[in-house]
């Protein structure tokens, strides 16, 4: 397997190279070997993600933590990065983010004047590094974190692709038992002059329904996935969707802790970084539901007028009897954004464990409803013919 790796070396600069290994870490091994700081990876003949018109917020970070490690000044590995690109967008992004450097400007308030790029986050974490002087391990934490969030999101899109596919094959398969076998037992039936059960000609005269308007029963087929693709691109449409699964028992406590896990995290991360906790809840408010932000608004404000934190947390519903437990013991040892980490990490295994349960269970189910559905419709055409061979006998 070949995998080309952005390097960079002392005497080389930053460089892109070629190695064969059996798999990624095994390259990252090699290179670092020869002596260079990977600043990414990729299998050869692949696209990285991210490359595209959006700025790789993440594969910038990964690539400016390696040059930063190695020694390089900030200016320095912004540049660095600006030379090695070959993105025209983010290059171009880049070198604006050089030009607020070199007028004096501190890395958050050059990052500001690109919001639309930047997350508040992103550059409040970088803000409050800048007054410790340690941004090598604001980007560290901002990494991990990322990190971590694709990873949760990736566990639940897996746990989803197949309950997807068992759908549109079993969906795909009773359409053509229905469009297309159905009308030719009908036209059997016809002409034997069988008596059928009711369930038969009912099934008969939708299979019979669905031949006659094949072309449009194709376009209705395609508008609704078109519809159901363009209302999930439509931010109104995400948000109906997501208060009626926050209503369905046992997903909206699922998708409740998804947003604990979430808004610990990002909690964790900043106060670490050295920001008080009160700016911090302020910046997680947005990574919220809706239905949550009052809740911590409320949280905040108890905090702000001198409570505990672990008690605003648990009387305003954002925590859990072992959350709240935690936070008491990250308050007594003076680590608490260290122990909101540890509750994110809590929720995460939760999830995961949650998510294994569902597929574990309703994909089964779901082939068996399947099964069913396509069982009974084999059934109900046939079922003439047995009773006509019942009556021979």
């Amino acid at each position: 397997m070949q995998f080309r790796l952005t390097v960079y070396r002392e005497t080389d600069g930053v460089t892109s190279i070629l190695l064969d290994a059996s798999d990624e870490p095994a390259a990252l091994r090699h290179a670092s070997e020869r002596g260079y700081a990977v600043l990414s990876a990729q299998q050869s003949g692949s696209r990285a993600g991210g490359r595209g018109s959006a700025f790789p917020l993440l594969l910038v970070s990964q690539e400016l933590l390696a040059l930063l490690r190695a020694g390089i000044n900030l200016v320095e590995a912004f540049e660095t990065l600006a030379e090695k690109e070959q993105s025209n967008s983010t290059k171009s992004l880049l070198d604006r983010i050089l030009a607020e450097l070199y007028s004096g400007k501190p890395l958050s308030l050059a990052l500001e004047a690109f919001p639309g790029t930047f997350p508040a986050l992103y550059i409040a974490t970088i803000r409050a590094s800048e007054r410790t002087g340690d941004v090598v391990q604001a980007l560290e934490r901002y990494v991990a974190y990322a990190a971590q969030i694709e990873k949760l999101k990736q566990k639940i899109v897996n746990a989803m692709i197949y309950p997807s596919l068992l759908l549109g094959v079993g969906g795909l398969v009773t359409l053509f038992l229905l469009g297309y076998v159905v009308p030719k037992f009908s036209l059997i039936f016809e002409e034997r002059g069988t008596e059928l059960p009711l369930l038969t000609r009912v099934l008969i005269d939708w299979g019979t329904l669905l031949n006659e308007h094949t072309l449009q029963a194709g376009i209705g087929m395609v508008a609704l996935l078109a519809a159901a693709v363009l209302a999930a691109t439509r931010a109104q449409a995400r948000a109906w969707l997501v208060r009626k699964l926050w209503k369905v028992p046992g997903a909206g406590e699922k998708m409740r802790l998804y947003q604990l896990a979430r808004m610990y995290r990002t909690l964790g991360m900043l106060l670490q970084g050295g920001m008080p906790v009160v700016a911090a809840l302020g910046l997680v408010r947005g990574l919220l539901d809706p239905a949550m932000r009052d809740q911590l608004a409320a949280a905040t404000k108890h905090i702000s007028d001198g409570g505990a934190t672990s008690v605003a947390m648990l009387d305003h519903g954002l925590s859990t009897p072992v959350a709240t437990r935690m936070l008491r013991v990250g308050e007594q040892t003076g680590d608490l954004g260290g122990m909101m980490e540890r509750i994110a990490a809590f929720y995460d295994e939760e999830l995961a464990r949650a998510a294994e349960m569902f597929t574990r269970t309703f994909e089964p189910a779901l082939m068996l409803l399947i099964g069913v559905v396509i069982g009974s419709i084999v059934i109900l055409m046939y079922l003439p013919i047995f009773e006509l061979a019942s009556s021979i006998d």
